[in-house]
């Protein structure tokens, strides 16, 4: 099976590397570039606002970037230079990263008058292994974050893509409605949506107990908590020992597990980000760090972190004000600020 001329000059548009590469490599022309992690850091409705907010976002962290090693970026959706030419493929797997990115897309589109119709979609499974590579059955994380389309072989993705058709109209309106949701600066109708459920979109119940991992919680009395994410990485840090970003990810206990499931969805990267936001954070830090093993061309070799006195009496007591963290743009919103002081209660919803 080959791809059909008229196929070959539409616009295909991808979520990640891997699958844009084998996309050239089957002929495909004019790829459009959405490679844009969109769960951790800011997400606007405007596309310019959220380009900006986003390049805000990524010049203030040390290690993620918004480009890759050519200086090509990694989102290139909102870009003047493409060649909008329907029929438009959109190639994505059930991974929770490229299913908020389905809906961007979506919503993009409809802006730029291009009509359902000629929106097709092709949609992959995630690919765990198999029984001859492993004696038993492979661990599947919690979270579904590093599917990607070029797991399959070509002959499955020439297949999906005879077989890509658009989406009905309810849940297509329903993709847009989800991206406007996830955008606002209130996240109470996204987050009832994903615990109430909305039909063809069975990701939402996991994408929220992804994303609540980054809220500050209420514990069981009443105090004020860090969210799930810190909370594993203050009770990895030591007060007497350093470590590199590397070992607090590679700590050999359950909270190492816990934290590498998280780290599948954000990026190795981003964890030595958070932890240089905390060291730098407040006059009196919670972590301190010093110069690692590595020079800085090993980012996640080149600094080591340790807990402080404060930041031991944050982990065994909680955050007396939401200041006490550094704040952390999630979706529409952000986590641990005072202008949007939400928390996440036992029920699993947000409240201000």
């Amino acid at each position: 099976m080959t791809i059909p001329p008229v196929l070959l000059s539409a616009t295909h548009v991808t979520f990640d590397a891997p699958a844009a590469e084998r996309l050239a490599r089957l002929g495909v022309t004019n790829i459009v570039r959405a490679h844009e992690h969109l769960i951790i850091g800011p997400s606007r409705l405007i596309p310019a606002e959220h380009v900006r907010t986003r390049e805000v976002w990524f010049s203030s962290g040390e290690q993620c970037s918004d480009s890759d090693e050519a200086g090509e970026k990694w989102d290139q959706l909102y870009s003047s230079n493409i060649r909008w030419i329907p029929p438009v493929v959109l190639w994505a797997t059930t991974s929770l990263d490229e299913r908020v990115n389905l809906w961007r897309i979506c919503s993009y589109l409809r802006s730029l008058g291009i009509q359902r119709s000629d929106v097709l979609i092709a949609e992959f499974e995630r690919v765990y292994g198999t029984m001859k590579r492993f004696p038993e059955l492979p661990r599947i994380p919690p979270f579904d974050c590093t599917g990607s389309v070029a797991d399959h072989p070509d002959e499955v993705l020439l297949d999906r893509l005879d077989k890509a058709r658009p989406w009905p109209v309810e849940r297509y309106e329903r993709a847009i409605g989800l991206w406007e949701s996830y955008a606002d600066e209130s996240p109470l109708s996204f987050v009832e949506s994903c615990i109430a459920g909305v039909e063809g979109f069975p990701e939402l119940a996991s994408l929220w107990a992804l994303l609540s991992c980054f809220f500050p919680r209420r514990n069981t009395g009443g105090a004020l908590a860090l969210s799930r994410y810190d909370e594993l990485i203050f009770a990895i840090l030591s007060v007497e020992d350093w470590q590199t970003p590397v070992r607090v990810i590679c700590n050999k206990s359950q909270l190492g597990v816990d934290l590498r499931d998280l780290v599948s969805c954000t990026g190795d990267l981003f964890l030595g980000d958070r932890l240089a936001q905390w060291a730098k954070h407040d006059v009196s830090a919670a972590v301190e760090r010093a110069p690692g093993p590595k020079p800085p061309e090993y980012p996640l070799l080149s600094k080591v972190y340790r807990l402080t006195e404060r930041g031991i009496r944050i982990r065994d007591t909680g955050l007396d004000h939401l200041v006490d963290a550094p704040s952390l743009p999630i979706a529409g919103t952000e986590a641990y600020a005072p202008s949007s002081p939400w928390i996440l209660l036992e029920d699993g919803r947000l409240a201000r």
